[in-house]
This record gives structure tokens, C-alpha cells and sequence, in this order.
């Protein structure tokens, strides 16, 4: 057994953390034209409590035995769980544009959904590191995660945050794939899901509205299918090469959300096609280094942890990019280590020191 870190997996990781700041910092100046005091504000959420808080957490996790976490997972869920509910709370949950995911630490916003993600996936990695003989039956392989992920998504879509439910959804089946759950009861699980997502769009107006927008978006290009249509359009006009660093005209005024859910085009549009071509390449080298970790796992509790992290950072990372070229729906979820989001940064940091951490365990 080694005792030191996987390298070719932390100096990709730092790539996208580099990248994601170049890309980032060029986003934000769209912000600091329309709004100098918005743009110190995210600037130093995202340089304070993402990048130095995160890479502190990163040392902190990547140093820690993850073993010795195992036991406490059901406690770590809990209080991650009772810190989501804490949103509903007046006075002390933020809710804005009509939804309740922030909670105010110390004048700084936090996102507790994605510590909940984080505790998710470790106590699912607990529960099906020991049902190895029963995972393949409904007992002991769907309904832990029914039970887990169903209370988790039923507090998120009451936000409301149907992009944290498929995020944490692909994080989960993830898992129990990997311990051997049958793949009969991951398309049951699958086609229950669909299921729900039509069933919110008969309940929830924004959802339908999504749907309908990613079907025909080039119908309304001035209403619901705006930010679709501005994400394509900063894309293309970025060409083979982009216009270059800081060069992007569509973050100034056009492109909504320029360092949040379309920050992918505005490195399109810079970088072009061969610079977000080679950010779509750091994010899929992430992923089989990452599942090559989970492979030599020295044990199952470890195997199953990074599986679900590596899903759920690169997962929600390509389902970001997809939305930006109108592959799949616009949900509203963030390109990690790039999108603005300290609290979606420094959990991200987090997560990987625990990849980290497993790593310096694993078999040669």
C-alpha cells in the first residue's frame, strides 16, 4: 500500500482549478461593468470562501484517514440534512429569485444543498459498503437508496431545486451500480425518476416552463429561450480559436448569468472550440483518474465514496455544458471549479481531498 497521493489526479484537479479562476475572473468583469460593488461581492466569495477555504479543506480531507469517517456518516448526514431545512427558517434562510437554497453564515451566503450532497454520498457509501451479499435484492439495495435520496430530494424539490435532485440522483445510482445493485432496479429507479420530473411539470410551473424551452427554444429567442439562444450564439461567434482572454462581448449585456450557468459560453466564446474542447478534455480526465482510484480502492467503503463524488462533481460539470449547447434542459447547475459559487467550490475542494485521501490507501 502507498502512502502518498495520486499526482496525475491532483495536477488535474488543479488545472480546472486554474482554468476555472482565468475564466472566472474574465466572466466577472461582465459584472463589474454592470455592478462594481456586485463584482467585489462575488469576487471575494469566490477567491475567500471557495479557492482558500476549499484548498485549506483540500489539505485538511487529503491528510485525514477517510476510514475513520465511516462510522459517523449517519450523524454527518443528519446535521447536513437539518442545515438545508434551516432554508425555510425567516431570518435566517435567503431566499431569492422565489427560491430558498441560502443560508447567511457571518455576511456570507451558504448553500447547504451542497454539504447535503457531500453527506449524501458518504452515508450511501457507508450503508452499501456492507451489503455486498444483499445488494442485489430490493431490501438491502433500493431501498436504502429510496429511503436516502427520496427524504434528500423531497426536501430540495420543496426549495425549489430540481437540478440538486438529479444531481444527487446520478450521484446515488452511481453508487449502488458500482456496489453491484441489479441493473433492473437502476432502470426501475430511472423510470421512477422520469416520472417525477414529468409530475413536476404539472406542478410546478418553472419546470414545465424548462421542458418546453429546451424543446423549442429557438420558438421565443427574445422570452423563455433567451439564454439558450445568447449561449449558442457566444459559442459560435468564439470560432476555432475565440476571440481571446477577456475579449467576450456577450458578458457585458447579452449573455445572462455570465459567471454562473452560462459562464461555459463565455469561455467558448474566448477560447473557442479548441480551448472548451480541451476544459471539456480536464473534466474527462478527472473522471477516469477519479473512477481509476475507486477501482484500487484498498476497501469498499472507499471504492464506493470516490465513485460517488467523482459523479457528482464531473456529472453536474457536463450537465452544465450540455445545457449551455441545448443538449439537455437549462436546471441551473453549476460548471464546478468555474462557475461563481464559494460554497459549491470549497465543498468541490473538499470532495476531491477525499479522493485524495482514498487515494494514498489504494492498492498498487
Amino acid at each position: 500500500m502507498k502512502n502518498r497521493i495520486d499526482t496525475p489526479f491532483f495536477f488535474t484537479t488543479g488545472a480546472l482549478v486554474v482554468c476555472g479562476l482565468l475564466i472566472f475572473t474574465s466572466a466577472a468583469l461582465g459584472q463589474l461593468a454592470r455592478d462594481g460593488a456586485s463584482f467585489t461581492s462575488v469576487a471575494v466569495s469566490q477567491l475567500l470562501l471557495g479557492f482558500v477555504c476549499g484548498s485549506i479543506l483540500l489539505v485538511f480531507f487529503s491528510r485525514l484517514d477517510y476510514r475513520i469517517l465511516k462510522p459517523y456518516t449517519p450523524y454527518i448526514f443528519a446535521f447536513a440534512f437539518f442545515l438545508t431545512l434551516l432554508t425555510f427558517v425567516p431570518h435566517i434562510g435567503l431566499s431569492l429569485k422565489g427560491a430558498s437554497r441560502w443560508i447567511v453564515i457571518g455576511g456570507f451566503s451558504v448553500q447547504p444543498e451542497e454539504v447535503l450532497k457531500l453527506a449524501t454520498v458518504l452515508f450511501l457509501a457507508a450503508v452499501y459498503s456492507t451489503r455486498a451479499k444483499t445488494v442485489q435484492t430490493l431490501k438491502g439495495g433500493i431501498v436504502p437508496l429510496i429511503l436516502i435520496t427520496g427524504s434528500v430530494a423531497a426536501v430540495l424539490i420543496a426549495q425549489p431545486n430540481t437540478a440538486g435532485v438529479i444531481i444527487i440522483g446520478m450521484a446515488s445510482a452511481a453508487i449502488l451500480f458500482a456496489a453491484g445493485g441489479r441493473v433492473l432496479h437502476l432502470c426501475m429507479l430511472a423510470a421512477v425518476g422520469v416520472c417525477a420530473i414529468v409530475g413536476a411539470a404539472f406542478v410546478y410551473p418553472h419546470v414545465a416552463s424548462r421542458i418546453e424551452t429546451y424543446l423549442h427554444h429557438s420558438s421565443d429567442p427574445q422570452g423563455a429561450g433567451y439564454q439558450v439562444e445568447q449561449s449558442l450564439i457566444a459559442i459560435g461567434s468564439g470560432g476555432l480559436t475565440g476571440r481571446g482572454f477577456g475579449q467576450s462581448i456577450e458578458k457585458f449585456s447579452y449573455l445572462p448569468e455570465p459567471i454562473g450557468d452560462s459562464i461555459f459560453a463565455v469561455a467558448g466564446e474566448e477560447f473557442g472550440f479548441i480551448g472548451s474542447s480541451l476544459l471539456v478534455m480536464l473534466f474527462a480526465l478527472f473522471t477516469m483518474l477519479g473512477l481509476r482510484i475507486a477501482a484500487r480502492a484498498q476497501d469498499p467503503f472507499g471504492g464506493l465514496l470516490v465513485v460517488g463524488l467523482v459523479i457528482l462533481i464531473a456529472g453536474q460539470s457536463f450537465f452544465n455544458i450540455a445545457s449551455s449547447l441545448a443538449l439537455v434542459p437549462l436546471v441551473g447547475v453549476p460548471l464546478i471549479f468555474v462557475s461563481h459559487g464559494g460554497t459549491a467550490l470549497a465543498l468541490a475542494l473538499a470532495e476531491v481531498g477525499l479522493i485524495l485521501s482514498v487515494s494514498r490507501h489504494m492498492r498498487s
